[in-house]
């Protein structure tokens, strides 16, 4: 893979983490994604699984974007179980707790993160 297809992936990646984790993520999502197993975090976290089969299908043979798909939904899904666990344990909230706001940071960098080793993956095994 070139460079420059490297850099597009992560580029689209970064694009579809952005629009399935905000603009697509209804209520029953984000509410629901700190009880382990419920539908409502399991949509949200195979949203993301899809649009990335679907992004590195471009890029590597069909079955190892399968594959790296259902590895980014389990990821995600547990850094935001994760996350609002944390959340819900320590009693922060976005409207009067800045740590809320450091964790939601840390919570997009290790998604973030996760996109780096995906294509990484994809390199190495293509």
């Amino acid at each position: 893979m070139t460079t420059y297809a490297i850099l597009l992936l992560i580029f689209l990646l970064i694009t579809k983490h952005a629009i399935v984790d905000f603009p697509l993520q209804t209520p029953y999502q984000w509410m629901n994604k700190g009880t382990y197993g419920h539908p409502g975090g399991n949509l949200h976290a195979g949203l993301h699984g899809i649009a990335t089969i679907v992004i590195f299908s471009f890029f590597v043979d069909y079955s190892i974007a399968i594959w790296i798909g259902v590895l980014d939904y389990a990821i995600h899904y547990h850094i935001d179980w994760a996350k609002m666990n944390i959340n819900r344990w320590k009693g922060w909230k976005a409207d009067s707790h800045p740590q809320f706001w450091v964790l939601l940071g840390f919570d997009q960098y290790l998604h973030y993160l996760t996109y780096v080793g995906l294509v990484l993956l994809a390199v190495t095994v293509k």
